[in-house]
């Protein structure tokens, strides 16, 4: 049975069939196969989403939609450029520096992909980078969305694999600070090299003028990441917060949001959960049937017999996540592979926070990888260029995450140091 659904589920990748629908008809095949109770299918994925964790995700997408609309990414940008942009590079690291801030807020890669893409693409190429390098650079930052808390792959793992949201959230930080300064670090290394943005500093804010302007939007990860680590809200509740706050900010205050938006926003948000929500619908029965097979035991006994130390285990992890994600949607990669792969990491004494947060920043490569990378689909649709168009300018960043990759596989502690400060007993 096992054979069959993951076959059929390839296949149907290989068909160019939407993520949800390969891993349903996978696991539909797997249930008569198997001679089991539809009436056990409907049970399975309704409990795969009727988890309150969940609830933020939504949320999330929506306040990360409001923003885009309601001029507090725009004032992001602006906040950011007045700390950065002065030197040569200094637009490039603009962009890493907003998806920082952004993703603090977001918990999503794709929206940060289109709220910051969509004002810094332009502007690098009135700048005279190559568009191509824009798109590549905006589609690798906004990778951070998932990595900098608040997180929806991070949730996602938090459910599947019975590790608090809480505790992934604040080790996140230490993660999405590598990989954001890295990143930073290297554009201005390269634009030095390439001599270009030399006039990257030209229409800068000062540094007051641009964060009083921008004050209530630095306001929002403030309140949504305090509220959480002081023990006002819990992080389903803090997305609800956030879209709160962003509606109020983005109609009252900055007044850029009209009645006649609200619906395009709240159309926009529900048809992007619904698409992940079918996905953890399905993923949570294809994970049911592959339980029942015995396949996650299977796989920690072989693993735990041919891996025989943490250090082969997480290199080997590591390579497989890297090939898994660049076909496999984040969300589901994690959804099927989180209950199988966290115990074994348990038995090897590696903390299930860590092993969460190596599972996360690696499948989010996938997100900038092809074929199916769709922070890739966002900024080429932005910046009006095909794939392969990208390519070239995309392989040095993803360099850049994979030495981050290693860093936070075998220094633990960056991930875990401010976990263990927080949480200590």
């Amino acid at each position: 049975m096992s054979l069959i659904m993951l076959s059929t589920m390839a296949l149907l990748f290989a068909l160019t069939v939407s993520v949800a629908v390969s891993i349903g008809l996978a696991a539909v095949l797997g249930v008569q196969v198997a001679n089991i109770n539809m009436l056990i299918s409907v049970k399975e994925i309704y409990s795969s989403i009727n988890k309150f964790p969940l609830a933020a995700i939504p949320f999330f997408i929506l306040a990360g939609n409001i923003m885009e609309t309601g001029g507090i990414s725009r004032r992001l940008v602006d906040f950011a450029k007045s700390l950065v942009g002065g030197v040569q590079g200094g637009l490039p690291m603009t962009v890493v520096l907003t998806c920082m801030i952004f993703a603090a807020v977001s918990g999503s890669s794709v929206a940060t992909t289109f709220a910051i893409g969509a004002i810094l693409i332009p502007a690098l190429v009135k700048l005279g980078y190559p568009r191509s390098y824009a798109a590549a650079l905006q589609a690798t930052s906004a990778e951070l969305g998932v990595v900098i808390p608040p997180s929806i792959p991070m949730i996602l793992y938090g459910v599947s694999a019975e590790v608090s949201i809480g505790e992934l959230f604040i080790a996140g930080f230490g993660p999405g600070l590598l990989i954001g300064g890295s990143l930073m670090l290297f554009v201005w290394a390269w634009c030095k090299f390439k001599g270009w943005g030399k006039h990257d500093g030209e229409g800068r804010l000062g540094v007051g003028q641009a964060t009083l302007k921008a004050g209530w939007a630095l306001m929002m990860p403030v309140i949504i990441l305090g509220g959480i680590y002081g023990g006002i809200f819990t992080p389903t509740e803090a997305a609800a917060v956030a879209v709160f706050y962003a509606l109020i900010v983005g109609t009252l205050i900055y007044r850029e949001i009209r009645i006649a938006d609200l619906y395009r926003i709240l159309r926009k948000s529900v048809i992007s959960s619904a698409v992940i929500m079918f996905i953890i619908a399905t993923a949570g029965l294809f994970a049911f049937l592959l339980t029942r097979a015995g396949v996650p035991t299977a796989i920690g006994e072989w693993l735990q017999a041919v891996l025989k130390s943490p250090v082969y285990f997480l290199l080997g992890v590591n390579a497989a996540l890297f090939v898994i994600g660049m076909f496999i949607e984040t969300s589901a990669a994690i959804l099927v592979l989180a209950p199988i792969l966290a115990p074994v990491a348990v038995h090897f004494g590696i903390d299930p926070v860590h092993f969460g947060l190596i599972m996360v920043v690696n499948l989010a490569m996938g997100m900038i990888t092809p074929p199916f990378g769709v922070n890739l689909f966002a900024a080429c649709t932005v910046a009006r260029l095909s794939l392969d168009q990208i390519i070239r300018d995309l392989l040095p960043f993803v360099l850049v995450i994979l030495a981050c990759l290693m860093v936070i596989t075998f220094v633990p502690q960056l991930s875990l140091f401010l976990r263990d400060l927080l949480y200590a007993r």
